[in-house]
C-alpha cells in the first residue's frame, strides 16, 4: 500500500455524552428510522467515494490494551475506521465533512490522518 496518498478515518463518538444519550431516549420506532436513514446515507457517502476507498473498514468492537502491566479491558471512542486515498491531506478530511456518523448518528466526529511510511522500510 503506498503511503503517501493514504489516509485513516477513525470514526469517534462517545458512548456517554449528549449525542448518545438523545439517541437512546429515542423511541425504537424513532430509532430504527433513523438507522435506516442513516445507512442510506452512509451507502450514498460510500458510492461518491468508491473510488477513493482502499479499505471500507467496519465498525470497531471492544478494545483490550496490552502493556507492560498486562492485557486489560477499556473504554475509549473509536467506533469503525475507512482507509481513503487522495491527493493531500486537506482533501481527505473534506471527504468527511457531513458525514452520517455525525450528521444523522451519534457520532462526534472523523479524524483522518495520513499513514506515514515504516521508517527505513
Amino acid at each position: 500500500m503506498s503511503t503517501n496518498d493514504t489516509f485513516l478515518a477513525v470514526f469517534l463518538g462517545s458512548k456517554t455524552g449528549p449525542k448518545m444519550a438523545a439517541w437512546n431516549a429515542l423511541s425504537e420506532g424513532e430509532r430504527r428510522a433513523k438507522e435506516q436513514q442513516g445507512m442510506a446515507a452512509w451507502r450514498a457517502w460510500v458510492d461518491k467515494h468508491q473510488g477513493a476507498i482502499v479499505a471500507m473498514g467496519g465498525p470497531l468492537g471492544k478494545t483490550k490494551k496490552v502493556d507492560q502491566g498486562g492485557v486489560a479491558d477499556i473504554a475509549n471512542q473509536m467506533g469503525a475506521f475507512t482507509v481513503v486515498r487522495a491527493g493531500s491531506h486537506d482533501a481527505a478530511a473534506k471527504m468527511f465533512e457531513g458525514h452520517p456518523h455525525f450528521a444523522i448518528f451519534p457520532g462526534e466526529s472523523v479524524e483522518i490522518m495520513p499513514v506515514l511510511p515504516i521508517p527505513g522500510g
